[in-house]
């Protein structure tokens, strides 16, 4: 980090009086803080790290107080690093405000697959924490299997249910499914029936998969009761406000069946409970329906949320969510975005992909876009309806995707919109830009927010480069695209 960003950032904490997702601040004016473990494995094990910031003082109201000495807080720093499994590597920074020195420590982000980093001391269990808000927390057992699962490549939909029988499978429709493949598959012709099932992943020896009772099953509620969906149509803006009849929910059902069935069920109540504007050509005088939302938008939202929902059995408690509000419609997925996904990404990059069995058995047996293309659809069929861009949240534990009927509420914000930010700053960069000109142009408040988030993974994998590498913290660096050969 450069010293200017450094200033910036200590002047923004004390000005907002708050840490941050990403910020940690720590007095250290008399000492080094004893227990930075938790922070250290929470920041490490977020995909944009984090900073740890000494010398501003949150009992004091955020005010620079200073740190005792800068190269003892490092090495004491830096001999916690090294309790962390894996270690952790901070990179320090040093500057001073008004004859106060501070230092910070960046702490970089683990890739999924060496996660989750946690203090020996306390173990894997107890030791791995998760950054929520400006708050660490310890790790639910259900976080630390998502890192193991994606780790060893384990996929929930493949796994066997044992006391599931072929005989509660809908034979029909299960031999049609096979011999489908078999046409696509010619190879297939040489195999047996069981082993056909058994490569197309519905059985493992001969036991019903997860894939295959949510698919085929004659009621997969029987094995797994709350792999549904509850839907609720709420007269206000949040859960629990009222009408004037003081009725909570103005339509509500529960939603059973196969993954195919409920796709088409939950899309019936939604259009059941939309508002629908005849509208009437003013050339040819012809009417046609317009509905509150695009209907291809909330089925594509629908099976993403089933598809590529948590099966694990920490979350098949869980069910599936849509919620109506009279400003927006909700869709919540049990389980965070799968792997290396992030928000920014999402219908622009490759996924890795949770449930690949269910995957494959949806573009056969549902409308399912294919090859990704469902957000680009979401996108594309809001934008033609007149409606903003769908919005996306990954909470902790649950995937959200939010639909509104009318103009966005503005909030607090520095991310922009995820096209800008992956399909046009190569464009913006094919001339040289510093630092500040990026920030600007991608509307973020500080240039260490845009260098973290944008511009350092660019340079990781060589869409951008530096024009002085020699000297990266340089303040007359300039970053420019790679020209492909």
């Amino acid at each position: 980090m450069l010293t200017e960003e450094l200033i910036e950032l200590a002047k923004k904490v004390c000005k907002q009086k708050s840490e941050e997702q990403t910020i940690e601040v720590k007095a250290a004016h008399i000492d080094c803080p004893k227990r930075l473990y938790d922070t250290l494995s929470s920041f490490s094990n977020q995909d944009y790290g984090g900073i740890l910031l000494f010398g501003l003082d949150e009992r004091t109201d955020f005010q620079i107080v200073g740190i005792y000495d800068p190269q003892d807080l490092q090495k004491k720093v830096t001999e916690q690093c090294l309790q962390m499994e894996p270690p952790v590597r901070a990179v320090f920074s040093l500057a001073e405000i008004d004859g106060k020195s501070i230092c910070a420590a960046e702490i970089p982000s683990l890739d999924i697959s060496e996660r989750p980093c946690y203090y020996r001391g306390a173990g894997r269990t107890k030791g791995a924490f998760i950054r929520v808000g400006d708050a660490d927390l310890p790790m639910t057992d259900y976080e630390l299997y998502s890192f193991e699962s994606f780790r060893k490549h384990l996929h929930d939909d493949e796994r066997v249910i044992e006391r599931a029988s072929l005989d509660m499978l809908d034979q029909d429709k299960l031999q049609d499914y096979v011999r489908q493949k078999s046409i696509e598959r010619p190879g297939f012709s040489q195999l047996t029936l069981a082993q056909a099932q058994e490569m197309l992943n519905l059985t493992r020896n001969n036991i019903p998969t997860l894939a295959s009772i949510m698919n085929f099953c004659i009621y997969p509620q029987g094995y797994f009761p709350q792999l549904a969906i509850t839907a609720v149509v709420v007269p206000g803006t949040e859960i629990g406000d009222i009408d004037s009849d003081a009725a909570r929910f103005i339509d509500n059902k529960r939603i059973e069946g196969t993954i195919p069935v409920m796709v088409e069920d939950a899309l019936s109540f939604c259009k059941r409970n939309m508002k629908i504007r005849t509208i009437i050509d003013p050339d040819t005088g012809a009417r046609r329906d317009k509905t509150e939302y695009p209907v291809d938008a909330i089925r594509e939202a629908i099976l993403n949320a089933l598809i590529h929902r948590d099966y694990s059995i920490h979350t098949e408690g869980t069910p599936v969510q849509i919620d109506f509000f009279s400003d927006r419609l909700e869709i919540h997925s049990p389980g965070s975005l799968y792997g290396r996904m992030s928000v920014e990404q999402l219908g622009i990059a490759k996924p890795d992909l949770r449930n690949p069995a269910l995957a494959v058995m949806a573009e056969t047996l549902t409308s399912a876009e294919h090859r990704y293309s469902g957000i680009p659809t979401m996108r594309r069929t809001l934008r033609e309806h007149g409606l903003p861009e769908p919005k996306f949240e990954n909470r902790r534990n649950e995937f959200v995707v939010i639909f509104y009927n009318g103009a966005v509420p503005q909030e607090p914000t520095r991310q922009p919109v995820a096209e800008r930010t992956l399909d046009t700053l190569e464009d913006f960069c094919r001339t040289p830009r510093s630092r500040n000109e990026i920030a600007e142009y991608l509307g973020v408040k500080t240039t260490f927010y845009a260098m973290q988030h944008y511009v350092k993974p660019l340079l990781e994998c060589g869409t951008l480069a530096m024009t002085i590498p020699e000297k990266p913290k340089s303040r007359n660096q300039k970053y420019y695209t790679v020209s492909s050969s």
